[in-house]
């Protein structure tokens, strides 16, 4: 392919980026406004159905028996290039992990794509996919057969900066509960069992523990339920925890550590303890470094910088299950920035720069950035 064939479909991209744009602002907008947590995007997964069958995709709904999963294919090329859209929110903040920005950017850069399905022997697929928030949605996908065979997975999360390489954590995701038994807490205190002593006891141990952990490891979470009444002893309490690592391997043996302070919590205070996955664990990710250098070569030709300060940009340790599909077929996770530090990710402020300007134009350039990428890629 000659250089001057190439230039020409770049400019072809990004005409076909422009075109879209106000169409994709309406999408991430409308995810945005009307935010469902994992697994039950039904709204999400029809809006993007929809937004792909509208031009030309096939599009397959309750894709390997998930209700909120999608999966839409244009061309039938043998070079497959998939395209992730995350669009499940947070509970109590909404977008405030700017998923309807990730969904209209994969959107767009599929749409660019498509136009040369038939003359780059090119299949452009989109995958909707649900829970990215804890649910492991993708893993649950790959375990039926999605992904297997793609020449290059992507998506671009936002971020407060422009960050290129995506360095996840490893993480677990546990629902923990304890079992106690309640009693009158002022006329019969010893006929009970505290289940709130075990989480306290637990938390402590927890506490204690972090002085020995490894640098980099995170062991954080909430207890959801912490007893009924001030003059009822708790019969039961539960809480949500993450274990984070380097690695896979790293998480196997930090996780073990970690429950052994929650079966401390249960040997004193006399309970039951009931520690259950959310999801399979998340993955540390490997990055394709060709595609990589050249996803940041065409956002620098965007105008995106790649020199914020290092203590910015750090939602690239943010884990994700596409972490696990990296292992699988060779990936890309690039962070674009909103330019809006220090509002960050997982905060109500960083929710609200998920629309307006910014967010566009991170719509704008991921789309562009990625559909560029990929051409180039499938290329070589």
């Amino acid at each position: 392919m000659t250089v001057e064939t190439m230039t020409m479909q770049h400019a072809q991209v990004l005409d076909s980026v422009a075109s879209q744009q106000a169409a994709l602002v309406e999408l991430s907008e409308t995810l945005h406004a009307n935010p469902e947590l994992g697994w039950q995007e039904h709204r999400a997964a029809e809006w993007t159905a929809t937004y792909l069958a509208g031009r030309g995709f096939d599009v397959e709904h309750g894709y390997l028996g998930f209700p909120t999963a999608v999966r839409a294919v244009f061309g039938s090329g043998s070079r497959r290039v998939g395209l992730m859209a995350e669009y499940d929110a947070l509970p109590g903040l909404g977008h405030a992990c700017g998923h309807n920005i990730i969904t209209a950017i994969s959107c767009g850069a599929a749409v660019a794509l498509s136009r040369f399905a038939e003359e780059r022997n090119l299949t452009v697929e989109v995958y909707g996919t649900p829970a990215e928030e804890g649910g492991g949605g993708k893993i649950e996908l790959l375990k039926r057969g999605a992904f297997v065979g793609l020449d290059l997975a992507m998506m671009a999360h936002p971020s407060p900066v422009d960050s290129a390489e995506a360095r996840p954590f490893a993480v677990a995701h546990n629902h923990v509960e304890y079992r106690g038994k309640s009693a009158h807490a002022a006329a019969y205190p010893d006929q009970g069992v505290n289940a709130n002593d075990a989480f306290i006891v637990a938390q402590v141990a927890l506490g204690l523990l972090r002085q020995q952990l490894p640098a980099g490891t995170r062991v954080h979470g909430v207890q959801t339920k912490g007893g009924e009444a001030p003059n009822a002893i708790p019969e039961k309490t539960e809480g949500r925890w993450y274990v984070r690592a380097e690695s896979l391997a790293q998480l196997e043996v930090l996780e073990e550590r970690v429950n052994r302070c929650f079966e401390a919590g249960a040997l004193a205070a006399g309970c039951e303890l009931e520690i259950t996955p959310e999801s399979e664990p998340y993955s540390e990710f490997r990055t394709d470094a060709r595609a990589l250098g050249l996803y940041k070569a065409h956002a620098e030709s965007l105008g995106r910088t790649f020199d914020a300060p290092p203590e910015q940009a750090t939602m690239n340790r943010a884990s994700t299950d596409m972490g696990n599909v990296s292992q699988v077929v060779p990936a890309i996770h690039p962070y674009i920035g909103l330019g809006c530090f220090p509002a960050a990710n997982h905060q109500p402020e960083f929710a609200a720069h998920c629309i307006g300007d910014a967010a566009n134009q991170a719509i704008h350039d991921g789309a562009a950035a990625l559909a560029l990428t990929a051409l180039d890629y499938l290329a070589e």
